[in-house]
């Protein structure tokens, strides 16, 4: 009788990262996002790393990680777009909308996410939702507007609370704030995007619609499975 061992997370994050390598496009700059997941990604790089010209990085962390193995890291201001942006998800649904910002890197991961020609999105089979909202929704949002955000989620059903670090609220590498928003189920996830995008004192919302994935390679204990969505 053969015994079956079951992946532990880290080792499913593991699987799925050297799975995205088969869409690096070599002799092109790399988009590469944030998170634990995204560690196993940059990890899995320095086998290949010499196909890769450059990178641009959503955080501070990841930077440091792509520049320790020598790939360079460049400024979104240096690039006019990059072939492929890899990057975790909180939450993804069936159409390839996403929640992102746990890591508290959302405006940047966006920023890098728009300048891609595709999205790979690498997660492990817990972060499968059929409606957006399980995980606390991140906003980062500027200081001063943080009380009158939290009045307004309140008011859509949700409990916003500022995330602390070290008990007081963590700044962001942008100098900003984050709002984690429980309670919610975000079911037209682009309307979603739009109407809080315009809230003043929001710079950016955790929900991932307008950049959305075009693939989620999503690990499992039967291996990783390709999920691929319409524009």
């Amino acid at each position: 009788m053969t015994m079956t061992t079951a992946l532990t997370q880290d080792q499913l994050k593991t699987l799925v990262g050297q799975a995205a390598l088969r869409y690096v496009v070599p002799g092109e700059i790399l988009g590469v996002g944030t998170g634990s997941t995204v560690n196993k990604f940059i990890d899995a790089l320095a086998g290949i790393k010499g196909q890769i010209p450059g990178a641009v990085s959503s955080s501070q962390a990841s930077t440091q990680r792509l520049q320790a193995l020598g790939i360079p890291v460049l400024d979104a201001n240096e690039v006019q777009g990059i072939s492929v942006y890899v990057d975790g998800a909180d939450e993804i649904d069936g159409r390839g909308f996403m929640v992102k910002g746990g890591g508290a890197a959302l405006t940047r991961e966006k920023i890098v996410a728009a300048l891609a020609r595709r999205f790979v999105c690498i997660a492990d089979v817990s972060k499968r939702v059929e409606v957006l909202g399980r995980f606390p929704l991140p906003v980062e949002v500027i200081p001063m507007a943080a009380a009158q955000l939290v009045r307004r989620f309140a008011a859509l059903g949700g409990a916003a609370a500022v995330r602390l670090a070290d008990g007081v609220p963590l700044v962001t590498d942008n100098g900003q704030h984050i709002l984690d928003v429980r309670g919610l189920a975000i079911a037209d996830p682009p309307g979603f995007e739009i109407e809080v995008s315009q809230w003043p004192g929001v710079v950016t919302v955790g929900v991932f619609a307008r950049q959305k994935a075009d693939v989620c390679l999503l690990a499992t204990a039967a291996g990783v499975q390709t999920m691929e969505f319409a524009a």
